[in-house]
């Protein structure tokens, strides 16, 4: 199994520092162009609506349909026949998340400012919502639990789900992505895919009412309509391609290290798969792993195309400090921490979507029961964002509440201020108050 090596070693101490962002690349994800194929048919779908879905579904995922909406008998039908253990996984999945959900719920923040002067900090459910789930080289059922789960515990009145209507299954979405609605009291399901499902969301189209934010990952297409309706309708990130870093020393068990690389590079022949690492011996032992294991996994081709493209390789570093400035620089979607004093080195990491501690926390742990959400920025945007959770399904307001006495107190500043502005109106608005 060929992957790259990067030696970052022996990198200036003193001068200009090293951009390591820059020196660890990610695969190509051309929004900008992938935007002269999406906004013409974002432009169908506005003008002739269901229609235009329709004729899309027939041209993208070869499905001949007459309705987009999934009918109820449908829903239930799927969960009666799911497989016993995967119900049992599904439901324990959702019992962690929704208890790490409902510790993030906030209370109201109110702060009494002077007598009769009081703000509060209210969150407030977004009203309805658009959760978006693939299915093309995978069906994300683990994206239902993910996106749904802290909607309803942050108490969004109104959840739809869309995800592509698939050829072997009559045109519906994978019976088992159905399952989970069911099982999560999703009522409001539509098989439509890609591009089309952001704009059936942001529009309003046919039996879909327009909802207020779209989440859920998805492939360039999907990114490409979130980036252009954003402001038609609130968006929760543009995901790309997915990735994992590895911090990793000489006490890391090259077999982990190797399975953890390979499981996200299963993911997409565009996935990033990273070590970082001071140990040559580390290096060198993942590399036979890796030969070892990929030729065993059932999506060989896949995961060759992954771990041997350009997003991926083994960073060699002098030590852990500038493993760890490393790792911050590329603010990875995923980023595991496979050393001695693990907990220490992950306390001082500053950008990641995820972190997980040690050997026996793989990510594969957060892509289904860890109770975390892995709907994660990726692309370098950890260093800004934040991974989907109750916060995204909520928004804050602030609850003036002030009485003639606190407005009294503080009158004469209002005014000030609305004169040094050139705004008399402002400060008269307060002024007739006392007249």
């Amino acid at each position: 199994m060929t992957i790259r090596r990067i030696d970052l070693r022996g990198a200036p101490s003193s001068g200009a520092p090293v951009d390591y962002r820059a020196a660890v690349p990610r695969a190509e994800f051309d929004v900008e162009a992938a935007a002269h194929v999406v906004q013409p048919m974002l432009d169908d779908i506005k003008s002739r609506g269901v229609e235009a879905i329709l004729e899309l579904s027939a041209r993208f995922d070869k499905v001949e349909l007459s309705d987009i909406r999934v009918p109820a008998e449908a829903l239930t039908k799927a969960l009666a026949e799911l497989e016993p253990e995967v119900r049992a996984a599904l439901e324990e999945s959702i019992r962690r998340l929704r208890a790490t959900c409902a510790n993030e719920l906030e209370a109201d923040a109110v702060t009494d400012l002077a007598p009769g002067a009081r703000v509060v900090h209210r969150k407030v459910p977004v009203g309805r919502v658009g959760l978006y789930v693939p299915g093309g080289l995978a069906p994300l059922v683990s994206s239902v639990l993910m996106n749904v789960v802290p909607a309803q515990v942050a108490g969004v009145r109104s959840l739809a789900l869309a995800s592509p209507p698939q050829r072997e299954f009559g045109g519906l979405p994978h019976p088992t992505i159905l399952a989970a609605c069911e099982l999560l009291g999703v009522e409001e399901v539509y098989a439509v895919g890609g591009a089309q499902a952001i704009a059936m969301f942001a529009y309003g189209v046919g039996p879909c009412a327009k909802v207020d934010l779209v989440t859920g990952p998805g492939n360039i297409y999907v990114v490409t309509a979130k980036r252009l309706l954003k402001g038609q309708v609130g968006i929760d990130s543009e995901a790309g391609p997915t990735e994992i870093a590895i911090l990793a020393d000489e006490t890391a068990e090259a077999a982990y290290v190797a399975a953890d690389l390979i499981s996200q590079a299963e993911h997409d022949p565009l996935a990033a798969s990273v070590l970082v690492t001071d140990s040559e011996a580390l290096a060198d032992d993942v590399e036979a792993e890796l030969e070892k294991q990929v030729s065993a996994t059932k999506h060989v081709e896949r995961i060759r195309t992954a771990l041997g493209g350009s997003q991926s390789g083994i960073v060699l570093v002098d030590d852990l400090e500038q493993g760890l400035a490393v790792v911050n620089a590329y603010a990875a979607e995923h980023l595991e921490i496979q050393t001695r004093d693990a907990h220490d080195w992950a306390a001082r990491v500053t950008n990641a979507g995820a972190i997980f501690i040690g050997p026996f926390a793989p990510v594969s742990l957060g892509d289904y029961s860890a109770g975390s959400n892995h709907v994660l920025p990726t692309g370098g945007c950890a260093c800004h964002s934040s991974g989907l959770s109750v916060r995204a399904f909520t928004k804050s307001v602030h609850v003036i509440d002030y009485t003639r006495e606190g407005l009294e107190d503080v009158k004469d500043h209002v005014m000030t201020l609305a004169a040094a502005e050139d705004l008399p109106g402002h400060g008269a608005a307060v002024r007739v108050r006392f007249e």
